[in-house]
């Protein structure tokens, strides 16, 4: 847990949780599995000029073609087009509280299918996160989560989680050749390149069954600049080697800053004013990334 480490687990989830305030600003205007596909062709276009070659004949990408067709499924396509699915049928504060369990799910994805044990270090470390994120989720008071009620989204969001949990401990499984894995462009553009195929399926699917349209005006063409630029390029970039550094149990707890700082830009951004209890939630979230990276 170097200052650099860090860094790149606490601007990840800063970036996702500006994607969040965008996509909030810009929902009237794009349909949303629509806006996660636009954005990932954006920010294939983007890494092209960087790492053109590694779709190449000859490329390490192809005889590793399925990890990477997965990789582009798990965390491109199916983690936003389940999250945008669940958005459809539940309450945001109902999927916020569901992807709050990604700790949880980080310890057992890796204990069930990748062979990692889980201390009690990380199970304390759990337990705070969660609280905290809990405490901003239920506005200070936790009476108001005795009021949740699960629908079909709240299912499709445990999909969703779980589909991001076996994606971040994916990536501290290399097999592909390290002229891809040492050059994050090419291993990333390698992930987007099946990503933006799996999205425009979904989206193609969204025009053909809903009412779906656009109004384009320059408010979105700097909301698509954004979210293609930092929650895409940079975002998954900084994630990818935090977790590679840090491991995906560790890093699972800072996701949990995603909706602290979600509620602190709501606070700039949308008008909400911040509240005593989010100061409280962030202690308790740092707190359980400490304790749950602290050796023994």
């Amino acid at each position: 847990m170097t200052p650099y480490t860090i860094f790149l687990l606490t601007l990840a989830p800063l970036l996702w949780a500006g994607n969040a305030i965008v996509g909030r600003l810009v929902h009237e205007m794009v349909p949303p599995i629509t806006l996660n596909f636009l954005r990932w062709a954006i920010a294939f276009l983007i890494l092209l000029p960087l790492a053109g070659p590694v779709f190449r004949r000859g490329s390490g990408l192809w005889p590793n073609w399925r990890r990477f067709a997965l990789l582009g499924l798990l965390g491109i396509g199916m983690y936003n087009a389940l999250q945008y699915l669940a958005l459809k049928s539940s309450t945001p504060i109902n999927v916020t509280l569901v992807a709050a369990g990604m700790p949880v799910w980080m310890m057992l994805t890796g204990w069930m299918f990748f062979g990692a044990k889980v201390s009690r270090q990380q199970m304390m470390g759990a337990a705070l996160s969660i609280a905290g994120v809990l405490l901003v989720l239920a506005r200070g008071e936790f009476r108001h989560l005795l009021e949740l009620r699960l629908v079909a989204g709240d299912i499709f969001m445990i999909f969703a989680t779980m589909a991001w949990s076996i994606y971040s401990w994916m990536l501290t499984r290399p097999i592909e050749p390290a002229e891809i894995r040492s050059q994050w462009a090419s291993f990333l553009l390698a992930q987007v390149g099946f990503g933006v195929i799996w999205s425009g399926l979904f989206a193609a699917g969204e025009w053909a069954i809903t009412d779906a349209h656009i109004q384009w005006s320059w408010m979105l063409a700097a909301a698509l600049a954004y979210v293609a630029i930092g929650p895409a390029v940079i975002a998954f970039r900084c994630w990818g080697a935090g977790v590679q550094r840090a491991g995906p149990s560790v890093a699972a707890f800072f996701s949990n800053l995603t909706p602290l700082f979600a509620a602190i830009m709501s606070s700039a951004f949308l008008g909400e004013a911040p509240h005593l209890y989010h100061g409280a939630a962030f202690l308790l979230i740092v707190g359980g990334i400490v304790v749950s990276s602290r050796r023994t």
